[in-house]
């Protein structure tokens, strides 16, 4: 698999994840599984199995050029791709195709978030080499769909077309939708032919770039220079100007749901995107009154169904608590329901306007 890369996008804040994940250390740089490894060395270790090292790129924040050096210390600084601003991820992708088909015309790439906890990596793996295969000789853009357990609101859903379109297991995709209500979340279990949209992406170079210069012309423009800028000292500098003039857009927006050559693979592998208090809560062990605990020192009265971690040096006592988050970070105590978890994300927004940034 020498033509085969993989981008691993690792520039995201995690404010979901808040008040753990913080904005000078973000989730993907957190052991918050408790395995000794944080989720971006996971998902390096995975994709070492099967692509050779100097193949595997990180695209991040200038901001983390340090912590992924630190974290991933084999990577040269050629395979860490420092974005000056966050602009979502359809400029990120932009970038990591562009300089490694700079580098290999023939370059399929593997487009993975940093921080998704994948249970059974052999399966995933199949499913990547799978989907490799796939784009191989095509023009496809092919996207990974998970199976899903719950009628979700906090994923997008990918429909399929199942009928006369299945090629060996991948399918034909018929339509996006991003973050239904509860009611349409039922709907879309019920019917059989959706799938959650993991953000996990396979296809050729040339293929991506050839849509984006197609749905995101200004994004293909600000790049078409980058070959001469490349692993030179003139590349920050070009970067810093490309990204300025690149639309703040995901790729599901800018380019699947538009594209006519889009397929996907419905896939279970022990997904989770850990993007949320209630994500991690669902893969921790829990006790026998269903309370997930992190924390030498914890101790529970008539309490049930709760998300606890909290320093091992503390000592915590919960009484009469069902279904709550208790996030102890010395500086920051959250205590929530979890069923309300995403008003988190609005929580980190008012702490910034009331001027409180040193707990963000």
């Amino acid at each position: 698999m020498s033509s085969v890369y993989v981008a691993i996008m690792a520039g995201g804040i995690g404010s979901r994840f808040w008040p753990q994940s913080r904005t000078a250390k973000p989730k993907q740089f957190l052991d918050i599984l408790n395995t000794g490894k944080t989720l971006i060395q996971l998902t390096y270790d995975r994709f070492l199995q099967i692509v050779p090292k100097e193949n595997i790129y990180v695209v991040t924040n200038h901001e983390y050029d340090a912590l992924v050096k630190e974290q991933l210390p084999d990577l040269t600084d050629s395979q860490i791709l420092k974005e000056p601003v966050r602009r979502n991820t359809a400029p990120c992708i932009a970038y990591a195709c562009d300089k490694i088909y700079s580098k290999d015309k023939n370059a399929t790439i593997i487009v993975v978030p940093s921080d998704h906890l994948i249970l059974k990596e052999i399966d995933y793996l199949e499913v990547i080499k799978k989907c490799v295969d796939f784009v191989s000789n095509n023009g496809y853009l092919l996207t990974i769909g998970l199976k899903p357990t719950k009628p979700s609101t906090g994923y997008g859903y990918i429909q399929y077309i199942e009928e006369g379109d299945s090629r060996d297991g991948v399918y034909k995709v018929k339509t996006f939708t991003e973050k239904p209500t509860l009611d349409i979340a039922k709907t879309f279990m019920q019917s059989g032919d959706f799938l959650w949209n993991s953000g996990m992406f396979v296809w050729k170079a040339k293929t991506l770039l050839e849509a984006t210069r197609k749905y995101l012309p200004e994004i293909a423009e600000a790049f078409k220079d980058g070959a001469q800028y490349y692993d030179t000292p003139a590349e920050e500098n070009f970067i810093r100007e490309a990204y300025y003039q690149c639309t703040n857009i995901s790729i599901d927006y800018g380019i699947m749901e538009k594209a006519d050559n889009v397929y996907t693979v419905p896939a279970e592998f022990g997904w989770s995107d850990v993007g949320s208090w209630d994500s991690l809560y669902e893969v921790y062990e829990h006790d026998y009154l269903g309370n997930a605990v992190a924390g030498k020192s914890v101790k529970i009265y008539d309490s049930a169904h709760n998300m606890i971690m909290v320093p091992d040096n503390k000592l915590v006592v919960l009484q009469g608590l069902d279904g709550y988050c208790v996030i102890d970070t010395n500086d920051v105590l959250l205590i929530c329901q979890k069923e309300k978890e995403q008003e988190i994300k609005q929580i980190t927004v008012d702490l910034k306007v009331a001027d409180l940034d040193q707990y963000l």
